[in-house]
């Protein structure tokens, strides 16, 4: 969780103010966590508790730690229709958004094979997010963490991706996504790009600040990008004592020590 959680604060003050270059400080006060970091614990938790579980149970779980979760953090940025569902009818809304690639950290993360690695996300996803766009994205990143922390290696990830989900990252560079891109909060339109953050990286902050760099949904594709990253490369610890001491809230931290053991 802590590459995604990472990359949310980063970029927390570029989603609306973009910064297109690499040159940036990493940390500073205008940085916060958003419902990127909110929901990405809040599902984590549900798979935590309920992982070995009937996927039905699994899916009231995710739905009743994100409403938890979104009661306790009101403000933390949601979409119109996603805010919705957190507050007025917590029933799916076919969308295909992006949040449902940012909080699928832990799918990837508590799966011990590729099919569990696919249940967990359809039905973490699905709960809100059921629109297939919706649905192959956050399956993507998934699968990605999972590729990671099994020791793959970028190309080997890269093909999976280009074969199974978005073949239009064969093409992708973040030097040719940068000129054009917008801000846009579907997953077809945010995770090819995330992931080729991830793939032009160096390290993990190379990854974070690649995301950062290309603007559109600044928090949301540091947070995909850096979800995978951190299976890849590692978070420095130096970066998890930061956000732990500057930036999240003590229940947050409660949680997710409790699922990171």
């Amino acid at each position: 969780m802590w590459g995604a959680i990472i990359g949310d604060i980063v970029g927390s003050r570029f989603e609306f103010h973009n910064h297109r270059s690499k040159d940036f400080e990493f940390f500073t006060d205008d940085c916060f966590f958003t419902d990127d970091t909110v929901m990405t614990v809040a599902v984590a938790k549900a798979l935590f508790e309920n992982k070995d579980k009937p996927v039905e149970v699994l899916k009231r779980a995710t739905v009743k730690e994100m409403l938890t979760f979104g009661y306790k953090y009101p403000d933390a940025g949601y979409g119109g229709k996603f805010r919705k569902f957190l507050f007025a009818n917590p029933a799916p809304y076919y969308s295909c958004g992006n949040g449902a690639a940012m909080r699928i950290s832990a799918a990837g993360e508590l799966a011990d094979s590729i099919d569990e690695v696919k249940k967990y996300s359809k039905a973490v996803t699905e709960v809100s997010h059921n629109h297939p766009e919706g649905l192959k994205g956050a399956e993507c990143v998934a699968v990605c963490i999972y590729l990671a922390r099994n020791g793959k290696s970028k190309e080997e990830i890269k093909k999976v991706v280009e074969d199974n989900y978005y073949g239009e990252v064969a093409a992708m560079t973040c030097d040719n996504i940068r000129p054009d891109y917008y801000f846009d909060e579907t997953c077809q339109k945010t995770v090819p790009q995330a992931l080729t953050c991830f793939f032009e990286g160096n390290d993990f902050e190379d990854v974070i600040r690649n995301a950062i760099s290309i603007g559109g949904d600044s928090d949301t594709i540091a947070a995909i990008a850096g979800s995978v990253a951190e299976h890849f490369y590692g978070v420095p610890e130096d970066m998890i004592k930061t956000v732990r001491e500057e930036y999240l809230s003590r229940d947050l931290l409660r949680t997710i020590d409790k699922i990171l053991g």
